[in-house]
């Protein structure tokens, strides 16, 4: 499981480094499966990137996005798929100017 936090104006990388039960790397059968369980937020993936991800926040303040990644283990014919989760929390973005623009001009 991973945690990541953001802005509802951003969005947050993810990379995938699969292992073994030792710790060690390892591969998988074909990209990833990344889905939305819960909350606002969307998932921007890259065919040229099968093991990242982007987790993009929705437009709600103070909500957090849970994501199911799901891969295939089995490097055969069959199947094994693995899962894992990452939660984004989105909080709100702050000002940063004030967006300053002259107004009318009037007689005294």
């Amino acid at each position: 499981m991973l945690n990541i936090a953001c802005t509802n104006e951003q969005k947050h990388g993810v990379i995938v480094a699969p292992q073994t039960i030792g710790g060690r790397p390892a591969a998988i059968d074909g990209a990833l499966t990344v889905t939305v369980v819960s909350g606002d937020g969307t998932v921007e993936q890259d065919p040229g990137t099968p093991l990242e991800f982007k987790a993009v926040s929705g437009d709600s303040v103070e909500t957090d996005t849970v994501y199911d990644v799901a891969g295939d283990a089995d490097l055969g014919a069959g199947v094994v798929t693995i899962h894992d989760t990452v939660t984004l929390h989105v909080t709100s973005a702050s000002a940063v100017s004030f967006g300053l623009s002259a107004g009318l001009i009037e007689q005294k």
